[in-house]
């Protein structure tokens, strides 16, 4: 018997460039699988392993375009790109977890958190992780969608169909940590980052909304940054962007970089962190006009790497920037790429690439997430 792999390709995008629909489609490029993957989906299959992620990606799911030496220091030519999970219909919100060694992220039509360990594959790991109400969601994105672990490393989540920020205690049970914004109910946090200090700063676009921009039951008249205080004090710290979404610290904590995902402004904005914890009105960090396709992506989730480079998925992949905002190359996924984390031993980069999830080695270390001392 022949063993044909299907790929899941986009048919649709919304306003900015984040899929809406896919269809099982033609073979994946490479054509039939030879019998050593038909061994290797048997044995995930007894494994009870939920997609073809313990076939080891031999196709070119990526490529890099080096636009400065800087660039090849980090991320050296030749440089093997793995896919290490496929079938997904939107990953988001990577996370490495040490503790485990799993990179947790999130699917987030399907309102999981799924796991992926190098030798088990890829399962699931929190179900109902962003929608826990009774009534059927009728939106897009009901599930979790950026993650990250406090000080005290408790998994810390986005809940776009919940509509707040949580933290799941050891005992499972989900806290709020921030669910409105002077009376009012947030939108949809996005994505969300921790300080030296333990404070939590996070994003709320729309795009949890079924509606989103013009969906009826949006209280808040725009999109937000936020911070939560150790003391769990709410604060706007910025209302400036259309469509705020990924961000990150400096390694010196003291600028937060934020994406505004809309393709009409598909720009990364930096803000000085002042001593009281708020925002300056930034300043442009760096922008991407001129790769702007339609539904090829827009700014996202972003992560920095120990010298202050950062890691941006944008237009057709991961833009690299040095700290001055300078365009050092890409990784090309050529898809709408949802976000970007550091793992293992802190040289690994995986990529929430649309429906996969994908793998590769630099020759340099992402930022620690805090702790406490």
């Amino acid at each position: 018997m022949q063993l044909d792999v299907v790929s899941r390709d986009p048919v649709a995008t919304d306003g900015a460039g984040r899929i809406t629909a896919g269809t099982i489609g033609a073979h994946q490029r490479g054509g039939p699988v030879n019998n050593t993957s038909i061994a290797a989906i048997a044995t995930s299959l007894l494994l009870g392993v939920t997609s073809l992620n313990a076939i080891a990606a031999e196709a070119p799911y990526a490529r890099l375009e080096s636009l400065d030496k800087r660039f090849d220091a980090l991320i050296p030519p030749g440089t093997k790109i793995e896919k290490i999970a496929d079938d997904l219909e939107w990953s988001e919100g990577p996370l490495w977890d040490a503790k485990n060694k799993v990179l947790l992220f999130s699917d987030i039509p399907r309102n999981v958190v799924m796991q992926w360990h190098a030798d088990k594959g890829v399962s699931r790991f929190l179900e109902r992780s962003g929608y826990t109400g009774a009534a059927p969601f009728t939106g897009r994105e009901p599930g979790s969608n950026g993650l990250t672990f406090d000080l005290q490393g408790r998994l810390t989540l986005c809940q776009h169909g919940d509509r707040r920020v949580a933290r799941r205690e050891a005992d499972g049970t989900m806290v709020a940590l921030a669910s409105h914004y002077d009376g009012k109910r947030l939108n949809s946090p996005n994505d969300l980052v921790y300080d030296r200090q333990g404070n939590l700063y996070f994003t709320d676009p729309p795009y949890g909304l079924p509606g989103t921009f013009n969906d009826p039951a949006k209280e808040l008249p725009f999109q937000g940054v936020y911070r939560v205080s150790r003391d769990g004090k709410i604060t706007l710290v910025a209302r400036d962007l259309e469509a705020p979404n990924g961000l990150a610290f400096t390694p010196d904590y003291k600028t937060l970089y934020v994406a505004n995902s809309q393709a009409n402004a598909p720009i990364w904005k930096a803000y000085a962190v002042k001593p009281d914890g708020s925002l300056d009105q930034g300043r442009p960090f760096a922008e991407a006009r001129a790769y702007v396709k339609k539904g090829d992506g827009v700014p996202d989730g972003m992560k920095v790497d120990v010298h202050g480079n950062v890691y941006a998925t944008g237009p057709g992949g991961v833009h690299v920037f040095a700290p001055d905002g300078q365009r050092l190359g890409r990784i090309i996924t050529d898809v709408p790429t949802a976000n970007v984390q550091f793992g293992e031993d802190g040289s690994t980069l995986f990529i929430t690439a649309n429906h996969r999830v994908l793998r590769l080695r630099t020759s340099t270390k992402g930022m620690p997430l805090p702790v406490d001392p």
